[in-house]
Order: C-alpha cells, then structure tokens, then sequence
C-alpha cells in the first residue's frame, strides 16, 4: 500500500480525505449540525467536530475531515478557552477580582440536568480567570481551564460567591488545545474556497483547510520507519527496530507517530523500552493512514 506523503505536498483531494478546518462555528446550529453542513460541503464521507458546543455558543470548533476523524480523542482532555459575559444581578461587587480568584485552581462541579453525562460531582481545574471590562452589571471574563468545565455553571457560582445572583450571557470560545481565534475560518471562507477549488484555482483552499497532523502539535511525536507504518496500516504495533526516534514520554502516553517525512501514522501509546533491541514498542490506539 501507499502511505501518505509530506504534508505540505499533498494534493486538495488528499487534503480534504485527511485535514482540519479552525472553524468559527456561527450562532444557532449545533456542532453536530455544523459538522454535517461540513461534510456534505465538502464532499467527504465524514467529518466530525473537536469538542461540542452548545447552539448559541460560538468560537473555535475545530473541523476534522475525513480519515482525521480518527483522532478526535486527542481533544478530549486539550484546555479551553472562552469570553464570557457574565450578566450580574445586581450592581458589581468591588470585590469582584478578589472573587474570580478564589474560583482559579480546582473547582467541583456537577453537569447541569440537560446535559448528556452522568451527573455526579467532579473535579475541573481553572488556570486563570480574569476580567477583561467591567460595565453596569456586566463583566466580560476570559476562562482558562480544562476541559469539560461548564462556563453556564462557573457564572452562576460566581453570582453566588458575589452575592448578587448572575448568569451566563454570551459565550465564545477562544482557544482550543493548540487551535484559537486568531486564524478562524467561517463556514463563508469554506464555501468560497471550495467554489474556487473547482474552478482550478486551489489556492484559498490550502489556506482554510490544513493537513490533519496540525492537530497532533501538542502531542509528544515518534518516528517510525516506512516499512514499520506499512505493517501499523495493517494493525500490527511498533516493533523496536521499527522506531527511530521519540519524545522522552512515560509508559502509558499517548504518542503521534510519523514517517520519517511527517506524515502522521497513527496515534499510539508507549508500551516498551524505547532503547530495546526487540518487542514491541508501541500499541496501537488508532491507525491514521
């Protein structure tokens, strides 16, 4: 079989079956639904979002697209960032810094009753939370935290702490693991580009939808040898003398693995001495080419 080549020598077509878009996702549609217009637009069997947000929320929605759908997980446990305003109840506390900052570090939370996990309490960790204006009865806030924290429910406990009452207003989404809002593209920008695509002039294309292996950035990298991502096509794992160089990681970690020229294989998890002479190295989580 034929493995895929260096990133940024591939084709649109290759592009589309195995790339992202940093989409700005519009108010009113779920991501599902997002993902699907995706999708169709495209023209590609399947596309799936990074990371679910609500109809009225919108911000960095991470698009993957075709064989890239295979590494969603890699934005399961990515940091968030989101604007939001917090809508207060009252006149503003002087108080208010004072607030925020006994909410940074980690806070308990259960999931509200229209959301779709169990409800039982746990844990979330907020890495900083800052009010970036204040006006009236209004604040906007910038949240970062880990992911799978619940803005709706963070704003309503401030208006507790606060004594006020509050509640969440707007929500945007800044950043997502290594994707933010400084280089977003709109569902417009996408439609576009495709239109000129057809009409053979590929250029706005390449500059919306990128390789897939710009999602695997955060992650530690191992490079294996062609015939060892030939065999990974085949489900077997990374054998020692297969792998040529990784990321000092522990026994356990998830790892991005690539050919020798950058094309990503698989997304696998440290299982051997990497300095072995034999056995396997890397198991396999999910096979990308």
């Amino acid at each position: 079989m034929s493995l895929r080549g260096p990133p940024d020598d591939r084709s649109v077509d290759d592009l589309l079956e195995f790339g992202v878009v940093n989409l700005d996702k519009p108010p009113g549609p779920s991501a599902h639904q997002v993902a699907a217009w995706v999708r169709d637009m495209a023209g590609v069997d399947r596309a799936a979002h990074a990371g679910t947000l609500d109809p009225k929320v919108t911000g960095c929605l991470p698009m993957l697209l075709g064989d890239a759908t295979r590494m969603a997980q890699v934005f399961d446990d990515s940091d968030k960032e989101y604007i939001a305003v917090l809508e207060l109840h009252g006149p503003t506390p002087a108080d208010l810094s004072s607030v925020l900052a006994e909410f940074e570090g980690e806070i308990y939370q259960k999931p509200p009753k229209k959301s779709a996990v169990v409800r039982r309490l746990r844990s979330r960790e907020i890495y900083a939370l800052d009010a970036l204006e204040v006006e009236d009865r209004r604040a906007l806030l910038r949240i970062r935290c880990e992911s799978g924290t619940y803005i709706r429910k963070l704003c309503h406990d401030l208006g507790l702490a606060l004594g006020t009452g509050a509640h969440m207003g707007h929500l945007r989404r800044s950043t997502t693991g290594s994707f933010d809002d400084r280089e977003l593209v709109s569902l417009h920008d996408l439609v576009d580009a495709l239109a000129w695509a057809d009409e053979g002039d590929t250029d706005p294309l390449r500059e919306v939808v990128q390789p897939a292996e710009r999602a695997l950035v955060d992650l530690p990298s191992a490079i294996v040898a062609e015939s060892a991502a030939r065999q990974v096509a085949e489900g077997a794992p990374v054998y020692a003398p297969g792998l040529l160089d990784v990321d000092d990681v522990f026994r356990g970690d998830l790892v991005a693995c690539y050919t020798p020229d950058d094309a990503a294989v698989c997304l696998a998890t440290l299982a051997g001495d990497p300095e072995a002479d034999s056995g396997v190295v890397l198991d396999l989580e999910r096979v990308l080419v």
